[in-house]
């Protein structure tokens, strides 16, 4: 960072200057406390946007994994299901008998089957405003108390047994401990959850860290705290680690490639990991951990023959996500019985294929009826949509989500690299990412026929943010400039924190009017 952007208008970031503490402190200032020290050291050494989101997301991803009840969060009936069976030794998906048809599943402890089944039937009949909408807190402390017994009872869950068992080792870890501890059905959930959480923090906490001498953190920050991105951090969900290490791998990303730095070894270890693990824990984006190979190898201190290991762990990558399709391809024939009734083995991925390749030009008046009908309700839930209480963030958490966008954009750095031609590909392939999820889902999910692509979701697209941005950022000079035309300073990176707080507490507070009011 330039010397003369430091002092009063500098940004706050971990190389910001601070003020001297004992006889180097200033006349007639008083003496830092050593809690005062000790703060502004854990600051310096970790970066204000890692301390900042250790807080935020810690705090309110804990809030959301006690405040939520059990199971209500996204298909998290169905990602629990896959996870336990995860931390059963299943790896791959297993077929189980159902007389409606082809699907997959496994076992659960007979006590968390009656917590399941409650909650399901809770959360889909309930009452409308003003009442809450759970039905029965007793119920849900009576089935949580039941102890946990060699019983199972088989669940379904052929939307999650298509997922490879990456994204639910941390929720694994969990039940674990909780076996080890003998918890019972309500504490086995929590602990799933939180063990969900801590891996988010965890990779994302290291993803800011890496960034923490570059204003571009508090753009990472402000997506990695987006309500949305919070609350699946605190429930149980396949989308947890996949957020953490798609934004993980977006920072690395911009560090070694936009920000033309160097990468320290654990940070070139992080990146070969997430080549290799992101295309395993959603199809959708692997090509995001492909752009891996656009960083300079210079750049992450590899020569010679080892100029070639993060083309090798991409490959690994790209073939570990097909040999997984290939063993996951059975499950999409089951993937209807999700949809209503009179929608059962209406989605046929063969022949929606075919639809595509004889007919781009209907998938792409679909495509774009889609987008008129539905993007509206993709902003919201870009922000939030939470769970299935299917409760959007208020009107206060988007304001304030734009804000700290607005703010960490515009103190961005100017970007000198890389040149226009690979800026292009990172472009084209974030281009081609979302294109990828709209096609996935017309896929898997579409009936043959539907009028629009169905079942897509705002938050699919925050693993894409900070590449995107940041690409537009590289395009775009303009940035925000403070009195003098001085470099923002920490009035920007408190108004971002102040902006995010202010989106999480308006979140939990509709939540837990509308939920248990």
């Amino acid at each position: 960072m330039p010397a003369g952007s430091r002092g009063r208008g500098c940004p706050l970031t971990a190389d910001t200057e601070t003020r001297p503490a004992g006889n180097e402190r200033a006349a007639g200032s008083r003496p830092l406390s050593a809690p005062a020290r000790a703060g502004r050291a854990v600051v310096h050494r970790a970066g204000p946007a890692t301390v900042a989101f250790l807080l935020l997301a810690g705090i309110f991803g804990l809030v959301f994994a006690v405040m939520s009840p059990p199971f209500w969060g996204h298909d998290e009936l169905t990602q629990f299901g896959r996870a336990y069976q995860v931390s059963q030794g299943g790896l791959g998906p297993t077929a189980i008998e159902d007389d409606r048809g082809v699907a997959y599943g496994g076992e659960v402890p007979a006590a968390v089957e009656a917590l399941m089944g409650f909650a399901l039937d809770d959360y889909t009949h309930n009452p409308g405003e003003p009442f809450p909408l759970v039905a029965d807190p007793g119920a849900y402390q009576r089935l949580s108390d039941a102890p946990v017994t060699d019983e199972q009872k088989t669940v379904w869950f052929t939307n999650t047994a298509a997922y490879s068992a990456v994204p639910y080792i941390p929720n694994a870890i969990g039940i674990w401990t909780a076996d080890l501890v003998g918890a019972d059905a309500g504490t086995l959930v929590r602990l799933t959850r939180l063990a969900g959480l801590a891996s988010y923090l965890l990779v994302v906490g290291f993803a800011l860290w890496a960034l923490r001498a570059h204003r571009i953190q508090w753009l990472a920050f402000t997506v990695a705290v987006l309500p949305i991105a919070v609350f699946q951090a605190g429930t149980i969900t396949a989308d947890t680690l996949t957020n953490a290490l798609a934004l993980l791998v977006s920072a690395l990303l911009v560090k070694g490639l936009f920000l033309g730095d160097r990468l320290g070894r654990t940070e070139t270890a992080a990146v070969m990991a997430c080549a290799v693990l992101l295309p395993l824990c959603k199809p959708t984006y692997i090509l995001l951990a492909m752009l891996v190979v656009l960083i300079p190898a210079e750049r992450m201190g590899l020569t010679g023959w080892r100029r070639w290991v993060t083309w090798v762990c991409a490959g690994l990558g790209a073939a570990g996500f097909a040999v997984w399709m290939k063993i996951a391809a059975p499950t999409g024939e089951g993937t209807s019985l999700m949809r209503p009734q009179h929608q059962w083995y209406t989605v046929d991925t063969g022949e929606q294929l075919i639809g595509i390749l004889t007919d781009p030009f209907g998938f792409l008046r679909t495509f774009w009826e889609s987008i008129l009908r539905r993007d509206h309700e993709w902003f919201t839930e870009f922000f939030g949509e939470l769970g299935f209480a299917y409760v959007n963030v208020p009107a206060t958490a988007i304001v304030a989500c734009l804000l700290a966008l607005a703010v960490s954009v515009g103190t961005a750095e100017r970007f000198a690299h890389p040149d226009f031609r690979r800026t292009l590909v990172v472009a084209l392939t974030m281009a081609a990412s979302v294109a990828m999820i709209y096609v996935t889902l017309y896929m898997s999910f579409t009936p043959v026929g539907y009028y629009i692509i169905d079942g897509v979701q705002g938050r699919y697209f925050i693993p894409l943010a900070i590449v995107t941005l940041v690409v537009l950022l590289r395009w775009m000079p303009l940035r925000l400039r403070g009195p003098d035309d001085r470099e923002p300073g920490r009035g920007a990176a408190v108004t971002i924190v102040v902006a995010a707080t202010i989106a999480l507490v308006a979140t939990v507070a509709k939540y837990h009017i509308y939920v248990w009011a």
